[in-house]
């Protein structure tokens, strides 16, 4: 059993390399990173030209009573995100999945996002 999660893993690790290859976040347009654990689901916004989180959201802060993590929590996360981002005047960002597949949760947050203002 722990081989196929390793597996798995070494899939996700994989594709992330990829897709990291290929994008870069910005002052003005960040990167809008994406982690997500058995338990709960994390979102930065990333300015990578210095390093920088200008903008995070999880489910562990959102929703501390409510240890589900499900498609409406992950929408929960995509709008406080979207929020954040508007207050900071940005309306524009940079995908990264993180190397996950865009189905489930990853979704519902990315949909989230878009129906509250972000463009991406």
């Amino acid at each position: 059993m722990s081989s196929v999660i390793e597996v798995s893993k070494k899939r996700r690790v994989r594709r992330k390399r990829t897709i990291r290859k290929k994008i870069y976040g910005t002052t003005s347009k960040p990167r809008l990173s994406i982690f997500k654990s058995n338990k709960y689901i994390y979102v930065q916004a990333i300015d990578d030209s210095v390093g920088k989180t200008l903008a995070s959201a999880s489910s562990f802060v959102l929703d501390k009573k409510s240890s589900k993590l499900n498609k409406e929590t992950a929408e929960k996360v995509g709008v406080e995100i979207a929020v954040k981002l508007k207050e900071k005047n940005i309306d524009t960002v940079v995908f990264d999945r993180n190397g996950f597949l865009y189905t489930g949760r990853i979704k519902a947050l990315a949909d989230a996002a878009r129906k509250n203002g972000l463009k991406f």
